[in-house]
């Protein structure tokens, strides 16, 4: 039978976000230095969740040692490793090597230092909840939902969590922090979901600016505090 969510997280949680990670990347590390994905996996959790890269090395090491035999597979109790564009001989080897990374980073303590996300994973795992907004109520359905862009910032606003619309304000100011330019901040959004444009007038980075603000004042009538 299938594993379990809490026996898959126990046994291959790390190793999945690992994974995740090469969404749309290249697995193409080599000996000597990891590449942009890994580069990013490393970035982000040496900055968020530091512990969690020995649980990471542990999880690739005791995999490429453990590849699932005939019995796991036909049981389903296994985590299967993405297609990352390796042939198949190569995908242990390619497992230790980015165990290898990890240990390497943290025995000598090289932590890649902060910078602009460079891959899909990194912006949504840095930037989760601008993840989840633009891509809930500005994907490409959302003239037909809603009547403008403050339609649907109002109703995002009536059915979210107080706590996450405020953790919503924390990540748009990080963003505007970072200083891009015009066609990086549209990049940026379309990495985390957005699908149509600004209002008209706004360039993209005003409208983060103006979102900003317009999120953190407080409403009288919210709504129910713990929709969502």
């Amino acid at each position: 039978m299938p594993l379990s969510p809490l026996e898959h997280d126990r046994r291959y949680g790390e190793l999945d976000q690992v994974m995740r990670a090469y969404t749309g990347q290249a697995a193409d590390d080599t000996a000597d230095a990891p590449g942009q994905a890994f580069t990013a996996y490393l970035r982000h959790t040496w900055h968020t969740r530091p512990w969690a890269l020995a649980v990471a090395e542990r999880q690739l090491r005791e995999y490429a040692e453990n590849p699932p035999g005939r019995l796991r597979l036909r049981l389903g109790e296994f985590y299967a490793i993405p297609d990352v564009g390796l042939p198949e001989g190569q995908v242990r080897q390619w497992l230790f090597r980015l165990a290898d990374h990890i240990r390497h980073s943290i025995d000598n303590g090289e932590v890649p230092p902060p910078a602009t996300p460079a891959t899909h994973w990194e912006w949504h795992a840095r930037f989760p909840e601008l993840g989840q907004f633009l891509g809930g109520w500005f994907s490409q359905d959302m003239p037909d939902e809603f009547a403008d862009h403050e339609a649907a910032v109002a109703d995002y606003r009536a059915t979210t969590d107080r706590r996450l619309v405020a953790r919503l304000v924390g990540e748009l100011h990080e963003l505007l922090a970072l200083g891009l330019d015009e066609a990086d901040y549209a990049q940026a959004l379309a990495e985390l979901g957005m699908e149509v444009d600004p209002p008209e007038s706004y360039t993209h980075a005003a409208w983060l600016a103006q979102l900003a603000g317009h999120l953190a004042q407080p409403l009288p009538d919210y709504g129910n505090p713990d929709a969502r």
